[in-house]
């Protein structure tokens, strides 16, 4: 990036979200005009803090309630699918780098499918488990210095990242010269983003600092010579998230409603490709 972006300027309110996960605190969701996407303030300090809950399901291989179960089985299906779209690639080394790998389930698949596995995960204990299964996760991104990548992944990862301007760079500077970067985010234009509204639970604030549309990731990434190749839908997503945003609007889960919400937002994305997650496939131009 030549230049430095600003991203709290041409900002306008746009809605007020509470963390319903850790602290119940209220934060501003605002609209960043220039890149069509939203930013949460203000960023608590302590942030970290913000994840030590027996809720936060990806740092763990929970499988205590009925929800946990059923997480934890959906995963096991988007393994698959992750797994197929990296074996898509023609690449010469292998490497795969999942950046914000959790308990490592998707390095282990990929292990077991001949691939040359690195990872990253901030969280101790999510290391530890992952460490468990064979695969060994390092901090951050910082202790890569020289290698390249053939593939580059974050599931659900972007919007966590405090420092986005500079991660972008620094994905790009990782990326081997035809290697593919997959960036997996919420989309806050889809239809259930719509109908929860504050309590849409892919909000997450303030875990998740940055809400992105397809403007925003395309405009984002062209700023380092990344192009969007292809968009693709998590389709499960929308049920997943719409179980949450109903807990958290009424106190319950709301199956049947929230697999009706769901089914709704799918079923308007086909027409609109707004789903409630969208994976981008990048390469370098």
């Amino acid at each position: 990036m030549n230049t430095k972006i600003n991203f709290d300027k041409n900002l306008i309110p746009f809605l007020e979200c509470k963390d319903f996960t850790v602290s119940g605190e209220v934060y501003q969701v605002q609209r960043n005009l220039d890149f069509d996407m939203l930013v949460t303030t203000p960023v608590p300090k302590n942030l970290g803090d913000y994840y030590k809950s027996e809720d936060y399901i990806s740092h763990t291989d929970s499988k205590k309630t009925v929800f946990d179960k059923v997480y934890q089985g959906v995963k096991n299906i988007t393994l698959k699918r992750k797994l197929k779209l990296i074996n898509s690639f023609k690449t010469k080394e292998k490497n795969i780098l999942d950046v914000g790998a959790g308990t490592g389930d998707f390095l282990k698949v990929c292990k077991n499918n001949s691939w040359n596995v690195f990872g990253t995960e901030p969280n101790l204990e999510a290391r530890n488990i992952a460490q468990k299964k064979g695969v060994i996760l390092l901090e951050d991104l910082s202790e890569f210095k020289t290698q390249k990548f053939d593939v580059i992944t974050l599931w659900h990862v972007l919007e966590h990242v405090e420092n986005l301007e500079e991660y972008i760079t620094t994905l790009h500077t990782l990326l081997a010269e035809k290697g593919r970067l997959i960036i997996a985010v919420p989309n806050y234009k889809s239809y259930d983003a719509k109908y929860y509204k504050e309590f849409w639970a892919a909000f997450d604030v303030p875990r998740h600092l940055w809400h992105f549309s397809q403007k925003s990731i395309l405009k984002l990434f062209s700023t380092v010579h990344l192009k969007v190749d292809k968009t693709l839908p998590m389709k499960f997503d929308a049920y997943y998230v719409s179980l949450l945003s109903e807990k958290y609007k009424t106190g319950k889960m709301n199956p049947i409603k929230s697999f009706y919400r769901g089914f709704v937002s799918n079923r308007k994305a086909k027409t609109t490709k707004e789903y409630s997650s969208l994976i981008y496939v990048l390469k370098k131009q």
